[in-house]
């Protein structure tokens, strides 16, 4: 899928033209004849971010291909044009999140085949995502490509403070990714990136529907000379679609976002900063048991970075450095400290990362490092505290906490062919909590452009991921935590096939991940009772198939104009898991065996336009239901909508999620989920200064 962005550029003046399937005036596909122009950039379905710096020398590629400029991807340490990248990274573009029927950014990854997202309540309350048949714990989440992973459970990861208005795209790195964002990226990595009005202007937005569903929400944007400010906030709320036995409210959701980005440009140097904040409360229902249907939980979590880079010296420097909060109450009956207390967490995550690349006739070479140091106080998780520290607004103290630092250093390099691409690295890390030594992690990618519309590529990565603090602490219900966990770790290789053509994008591959380390809980007895202990037990092989097809219906089929464009994405994994005999396990592998996911954009008249999507997944696995049976998880197939109207200075729309109402399907066991669900909204888009 190709869609043209333009931007401001000096004049060039092009001697020579290609007419392969990549090249821009092909892309276009008809006749153009120019003197001088200015540089068009392209977007792609599959691309991982857009280069907005002039068109720089290739140091071993065609110079007639270099003279137009190529979108920037980030599935290596070093920004490489997307016609050399072999890496796969979907990205979900800003056109789609803008036609998704979808009310937060979690429910947006859900149209993603390789996402596995698994909500325990709507409208982001708490979210697991995995990639590939990974877990929440094993997936890397970015901000502006700051790492704001929660070392203290996956189940926070996936919390943000920007709403889906003040996003530019989600990019998805499948498979290994230690050698790019660290010890969090076992099987790959969501990075959120945020978009700055390129002229000062107001947004607004207001939204509501069933459950007592409402939010509102704005942004203004104030741009003079090289600097570029925003500010944004919204608040959302909702009753939610469930009760508890009591009459009581245990879905509910109310919470707020605020969200500051600044930036400066000029022709030698960038430098961009962003803080924000999100805080939510929400009913937690059956979450972490059956004993209590009125669970309550309430997040806030603070962000802040600070990224810089040079754009006109030999070396490209990229430095950046970061800060994380996140206080968390959790309480087991709501509103009730008796019979179980509440369990209160306070992490702050202190990050710094140096990123360097440069170009010489042998190609281009990145290296740099990466010092992280991630510390929490808990209620109940961690070592004690030598000095135990109080809990604001409350007659309690933190008695235990764990401090600990990553760092690592990391070294690529790319060799760049006319129709070649290889990019091979490593990263040594080391974690201070434990007495390993350095761990070496190697990576190697490969592409070759066969002819004008193929391209091959294959791929082999190793990474790690650090326990979390709940996995080495966690002590409740018969749980025996262990300090001493190693690191979990992954080989995987992947090869598959892309096709680019007009109208068409297509892709397949084939990937198998080879896990060892695995953390799992294995069953025991003491005092004539059974307990778990966490334990580096599990050997686990994945063998996965991916495919994605995009149509641009209005370019295959030019006479006709009601339909816009098709999509079809299908991922296939299956899951083997080795361990010890004789052990009983905790682990039920989970994992989505079957995701289909299509999309159909359609256009109905001026200005408006109707988008249907649909999903199908089959879960691998069983639970206990609340009654003690165990259940295998049965597939499910949903259909959402959207009908939406525009003009240049506003937007007014309907969704309608479940449509057909469907309430039996399960993503957690125990845990309902809402039949259909309706929002109607408006956008309100106000240009002021040029």
């Amino acid at each position: 899928m190709y869609k043209n962005r333009f931007n401001k550029r000096e004049t060039i003046t092009f001697k020579h033209f290609l007419n392969k399937g990549y090249a821009l005036f092909s892309c276009l596909g008809r006749e153009v004849i120019v003197g001088t122009l200015s540089v068009a950039t392209l977007t792609c379905a599959k691309a991982d971010g857009i280069s907005t710096r002039r068109p720089e020398a290739n140091p071993v590629g065609d110079d007639k291909e270099v003279l137009l400029e190529e979108v920037e991807v980030k599935g290596s340490l070093a920004p490489l044009a997307m016609g050399k990248a072999a890496r796969m990274v979907t990205v979900l573009t800003r056109e789609e999140i803008q036609a998704a029927p979808v009310q937060s950014i979690n429910d947006l990854l859900k149209y993603a085949a390789a996402v596995d997202v698994r909500q325990r309540g709507p409208l982001g309350a708490q979210t697991d995502i995995g990639i590939r048949g990974g877990t929440q714990e094993q997936v890397a989440v970015l901000l502006n490509g700051i790492d704001i992973t929660d070392p203290h459970t996956g189940h926070n990861s996936a919390e943000y403070p920007v709403d889906l208005s003040e996003i530019e795209r989600i990019e998805i790195i499948e498979g290994p990714a230690s050698r790019l964002f660290g010890t969090s990226s076992l099987v790959g990595a969501i990075n959120i990136v945020t978009k700055m009005a390129d002229r000062s202007s107001i947004d607004l937005n207001t939204e509501g529907g069933s459950f007592g569903y409402f939010t509102i929400g704005g942004r203004t944007n104030a741009k003079t000379g090289k600097f570029n400010n925003q500010i944004s906030g919204s608040y959302k709320r909702s009753d939610g679609f469930s009760r508890a036995k009591s009459g009581a409210l245990n879905a509910d959701f109310k919470g707020g976002k605020a969200f500051y980005q600044g930036g400066f440009n000029d022709s030698g140097i960038g430098i961009r900063w962003h803080t924000g904040m999100s805080i939510k409360d929400f009913g937690s229902n059956t979450f972490y048991g059956t004993g209590s249907d009125t669970q309550f939980e309430h997040v806030a979590k603070t962000f802040a970075a600070l990224q810089g880079e040079s754009k006109k010296l030999w070396l490209h420097i990229k430095p950046a450095v970061y800060w994380n909060r996140t206080f968390d109450r959790f309480e087991y009956f709501r509103g009730k400290t008796s019979p179980v207390p509440y369990n209160y967490h306070l992490t702050n995550v202190f990050g710094t990362t140096l990123n360097l690349f440069f170009d010489t006739p042998m190609g281009r070479t990145a290296f740099g490092a990466a010092y992280r140091n991630e510390d929490i106080v808990s209620g109940n998780l961690g070592k004690p505290l030598d000095k135990p520290k109080h809990i604001d607004g409350t007659a309690r103290d933190y008695k235990y906490g764990l401090n600990r630092s990553d760092i690592s250093f990391h070294l690529e390099h790319n060799v760049l062919l006319e129709n070649f691409t290889l990019s091979a690295g490593f990263v040594v890390l080391k974690n201070t909590w434990n007495k390993r030594r350095f761990g070496f992690y190697p990576g190697i990618d490969a592409s070759y452009r066969l002819g004008e519309h193929f391209k091959l590529y294959a791929l082999w990565n190793t990474s790690l991921r650090t326990p979390s603090f709940t996995e080495l602490f966690y002590n409740v219900g018969g749980h025996i935590p262990n300090p001493q966990l190693n690191p979990e770790e992954l080989s995987a290789i992947e090869g598959g096939v892309k096709y680019t053509s007009r109208g068409i994008y297509g892709s397949i591959s084939v990937y198998h991940n080879r896990y060892k380390n695995m953390i799992d809980w294995i069953a025991g007895e003491k005092e004539g009772k059974r307990v778990w202990r966490s334990v580096n037990f599990t050997k686990v092989n994945t063998i996965g198939v991916e495919t994605n097809m995009r149509f641009d219906l209005s370019e295959l089929l030019p006479r006709q104009k009601i339909l816009k464009s098709l999509q079809l994405n299908y991922n296939y994994i299956d899951q083997n898991k080795r361990g010890e005999g004789g052990f009983v396990t905790e682990s039920k592998q989970e994992y989505l065996r079957h995701k289909l996911v299509a999309a159909l954009q359609t256009h109905i008249a001026t200005g408006i336009d109707l988008g249907l999507n649909y999903r199908y997944q089959k879960r691998n696995g069983s639970y206990t239901d609340r009654d003690g049976i165990s259940r295998k998880y049965s597939p499910y197939s949903l259909f959402d909508a959207r009908l939406s109207w525009s003009k240049p200075s506003y937007t007014v729309y309907t969704e309608v999620n479940n449509l057909l109402n469907n309430k039996d399907y399960i993503d957690f066991g125990n845990i309902p989920q809402p039949g259909l669900w309706f929002t109607a909204g408006i956008n309100v888009r106000i240009e002021t200064l040029p």
